[in-house]
């Protein structure tokens, strides 16, 4: 009879020692679209624009607190000014970040991120790596970003520098035209990114 209770508990102990050794499935979260934000800013000789653009959807896959994987769309088809108090002037603006000069939405209405690797830095800090794809163009592209791992949100915040002239977005372009004077846009453009993510 002490064997076999020996023998049990021995077993329950193993038991026991397996389960607080058992690493946690990794989990998914989706992108909530109505609490994540994206900011854009142009920069040109004569000065500079601003304004948004909705993140559409999007997954990440998380592993304790490290986000393993992932990827996020955005709907380009949203982009707004916001620095142009003119209602003319900036339809006019908006209507032009859309076609071909530089997005060319109606053929292209989604970029697209995902990611290829998440290294901790220190604390909430991490680089990002992934693949950028703008106007069917898929570049490689690194970036600094504070990730928080809360129970069951991811919140993500980064800056984002885009040269543009990777994907063909040649308007007022030094990388492809010449003699621009005072017309030239800056090729790096700037992405400032929140993103929220929820556990199902």
């Amino acid at each position: 009879m002490k064997i076999k209770s020996f023998t049990f508990a021995l077993v329950s102990v193993a038991a026991l020692g397996l389960l607080a050794f058992t690493t946690p499935a990794p989990v998914s979260f989706t992108v909530d679209s109505k609490s994540s934000t994206l900011v854009w800013k142009g920069k040109k000789v004569t000065g500079e624009h601003t304004g948004t653009v909705q993140v559409s959807a999007g997954e990440l896959t998380v592993d304790g607190k490290t986000i393993k994987k992932g990827s996020f769309e955005i709907d380009l088809t949203t982009i707004t000014n916001t620095d142009l108090t003119d209602k003319g002037y900036n339809e006019k603006l908006v209507g032009h970040l859309k076609s071909d000069d530089f997005f060319g939405v109606a053929k292209f209405p989604k970029a697209s991120f995902v990611v290829g690797s998440v290294t901790a830095k220190s604390g909430n800090e991490y680089t990002v790596k992934g693949k950028l794809t703008i106007k069917g163009k898929t570049n490689d592209i690194e970036f600094p970003a504070t990730i928080v791992v809360e129970g069951k949100q991811v919140t993500a915040s980064a800056k984002i520098v885009v040269d543009r002239a990777k994907y063909d977005i040649r308007y007022g372009s030094k990388s492809f035209f010449d003699n621009l004077g005072d017309k030239v846009i800056y090729d790096d453009f700037e992405l400032d990114l929140k993103l929220v993510a929820t556990a199902q």
